[in-house]
Parts: C-alpha cells; structure tokens; sequence
C-alpha cells in the first residue's frame, strides 16, 4: 500500500503519483526482469564495461526493495546466462565477486524484509567460494515467507527445459511408464521455478526487443514490457512504469474475455 513507501517516496514525486495509479488487488504475481545495458552505460561515459555492472547493483536493490513494499510474490533477475561464460576471465571473475559482495551487503536487509532468497540455474558449475555466499543466503532466508528473489545464475532456457525434461523423464522410467505419458505438468514440476507463480511480467532494460534464452517456458503467457532505460538507470519509478502499463492490458490467456487470476498474497 501507499503507506509502505511513506519513508522513502517524496510529496508530489513521480513515483508516488504511480503508487496512486496501481490498482492494488491486481499486481502481477510474479515479475521477472533481463538487465541489459551495463556496457552501453559504460561506454556511453567512457568507462570500461565492469563499471556499468557496479552501476548496475543500485538497480538490482531499488528493483528488491521496490518490489517487497508492493508485496510481489516473487521477483527474478537475470544476472548470468550460460552464454556469458565467453565473455573476457577478468569481466566474468568481477561480476561473480560483485555478487558475493552484493550478498555479504544486502543480506541483512534482505532478511530484515522477510524476502526468501534463492537461485536458479545450473549454479553447481559456478566456484565454491560463490556457492558458499548462495548457500548461507539462501540458509538464512529459508524460513522468510515474503516475496521470493529468484537471482538467475548460470541460467538458461534451453537448459532449464533439457534439465526439467531428463528429470521427469527419469521418474517416468522408475515409475515403469513410458516417454508417450509424458506431459506439460511433468515438465512444469521439474523446472527451476516450479515453487514460485506463474510468471506475469517480463521487463526488459535497454530497449533491446528479445528475451535472451530467459525463462523460454514460464513466459508462454507473461506480458512483455521493454524501456529503453538502461540497467544503471533503472529504479522504483521505472518498475512502478511497468507494473502501471501492466495493468492497463487485458490479460486473455488464449481466450475471448479477460481472465482474472488470483493473486497469492504474501504472509509475515
């Protein structure tokens, strides 16, 4: 509710004349975003490209903190897909430290916000080091029963979908069934996301018109939001933006008339 911004929204600001636009019974559920933008950022002031990713770690607490207040269900960000690993050793070993330092920083606000912390992705490939933060991050948030911050490390559709189809598959052969049973609920059960609600926003930084092997299955029905604000540049005003247009839209699902789907409401 509006109240939930009173300490950090001003008077009269953009942001808080959005707040008032939002129709509170019908957030999205679950809102996922691809942060594009870190070079251009970057180089658009002469700095190397690792100074757009430090840049964009504002972006990443404005965009966590913005969306307990609403009280999403759940948010996810895309912070390392399976392609990144062809970027230079010394941009990809700096973005797996900031991300540790980011949890080393954030976790106590994180927890403070009842936010349950996890991620997803093929992160048993990611260093020890990296998976010891994740571990004790998401260890200490387990019980949190606010929303759910899903950070994508290692991730990729693709993958995601090959990973849900040979796990459904392996229980479909224990069970003695064969591969004709196989279903969409046997796949859904299986992926990354199979705790958190159906995806209902997909925002997109930097203008770019692609979704980037994100989230290929969860975002079969998810509304497609892109600005052209690059990632550093992202904040509470420009999410409030998208969740605004969000709800101007009508939601069919493949049918004729606008289906309303519940909202989980968040406890604690």
């Amino acid at each position: 509710m509006l109240s939930d911004f009173s300490d950090v929204v001003r008077e009269g600001a953009p942001d808080q004349k959005l707040l008032g636009a939002i129709d509170w019974d019908r957030l999205p559920r679950h809102v996922a975003i691809i942060m594009d933008g870190n070079g251009r950022w970057a180089a658009q002031r002469g700095q190397p490209r690792i100074a757009g990713h430090r840049a964009g770690v504002e972006a990443v607490r404005a965009s966590v903190d913005t969306g307990a207040r609403l009280g999403l269900g759940a948010l996810t960000l895309y912070a390392f897909s399976t392609e990144n690993w062809k970027r230079p050793r010394y941009e990809v070993d700096a973005l797996m430290r900031m991300l540790r330092k980011y949890l080393r920083i954030e976790l106590a606000e994180i927890h403070r916000q009842n936010i349950r912390f996890q991620t997803i992705g093929r992160t048993e490939a990611l260093a020890p080091r990296v998976k010891d933060e994740i571990a004790r991050a998401s260890q200490q948030t387990a019980s949190n029963t606010g929303m759910v911050l899903s950070i994508a490390l290692n991730y990729g559709g693709r993958a995601e979908i090959v990973d849900a189809c040979r796990t459904a598959m392996k229980k479909l052969a224990a069970q003695g069934k064969s591969a004709d049973e196989l279903d969409e609920q046997s796949i859904e059960r299986e992926l990354y996301t199979r705790s958190l609600p159906d995806l209902d926003l997909l925002v997109r930084t930097s203008g770019e018109l692609r979704i980037s092997n994100f989230l290929l299955w969860q975002s079969a029905y998810a509304e497609i939001y892109v600005t052209d604000t690059l990632w550093p540049d992202f904040r509470r005003l420009h999410l409030l933006q998208a969740i605004v247009d969000y709800q101007q839209r009508s939601r069919r699902f493949g049918g004729l008339k606008l289906v309303a789907k519940p909202r989980a409401v968040a406890t604690g």
